[in-house]
């Protein structure tokens, strides 16, 4: 057994400060801990990279009835998930909407944002009645009744499954929400961008010009001063 080599230093005062750099470091090490464990912090895709895994927008009739899509990776759970909004209007004219929301998830690792080859991990379906409605421009969508189990792809389901409920302030040239997702379980102000890419069947797309829209580049460069945006 070789001995331990003397330190230089290693008076009371360069003890107080050895102490004090140990001290910084766990405090600073349960802050990284903490952050990357409470919900909604860091860890759903930006919205930017959200808007740019979606297809383009679709122009229709009805400025809110249609097929909303979403696209978002979880690093907390290493899962995909696709939601899926359908949504009718309850009568012409009115602000009231019904359809379905349609989860599609698989566990994979960021790169693969379409389902891998089943390698034993989680792929599965789940789908729900819905019903939402606008005010002011701002969307409410969620769950209604029991979920379904519709289908699972890969591995095997031992879990339950919360409701969703999605609400954001659409944006009527882009054809886009930003939404946050509360399910009263995992979810908890899950940021996740929603944007209409189809028209419901048998309805006439909307001839009107509209803005072209552009997709953003997978991972945007980092704005000197940070934010306070969606992620």
């Amino acid at each position: 057994m070789s001995a331990r080599p003397k330190l230089r230093g290693r008076g009371p005062r360069a003890a107080r400060k050895t102490l004090r750099g140990r001290v910084a470091l766990v405090v600073g090490l349960g802050g990284f801990v903490l952050a990357s464990w409470l919900p909604g912090l860091g860890h759903a895709s930006t919205v930017a990279e959200q808007r740019a895994r979606l297809p383009p927008p679709a122009t229709c009739k009805d400025p809110i009835a249609g097929v909303w899509k979403s696209h978002s990776y979880d690093q907390r759970f290493r899962d995909w998930t696709i939601f899926t909004l359908e949504l009718q209007r309850t009568a012409p004219g009115v602000d009231e909407f019904e359809g379905r929301i349609t989860n599609h998830s698989w566990v994979a690792e960021p790169h693969e944002s379409s389902p891998p080859p089943c390698r034993g991990e989680l792929r599965y379906l789940i789908s729900m009645d819905a019903k939402g409605h606008v005010r002011d421009g701002i969307i409410s969508v969620y769950g209604v009744g029991s979920w379904k189990l519709d289908e699972v792809l890969c591995g095997s389901w031992n879990m339950g499954y919360n409701l969703d409920h999605f609400s954001g302030q659409i944006d009527p040239e882009l054809m886009e929400f930003q939404s946050v997702n509360n399910d009263g379980g995992r979810a908890v102000n899950d940021p996740v961008v929603f944007r209409r890419v189809h028209c419901n069947d048998g309805e006439q797309p909307d001839q009107e010009p509209r803005i072209a829209v552009a997709p953003p580049p997978f991972t945007p460069p980092e704005e000197e001063g940070g934010g306070c945006g969606l992620r």
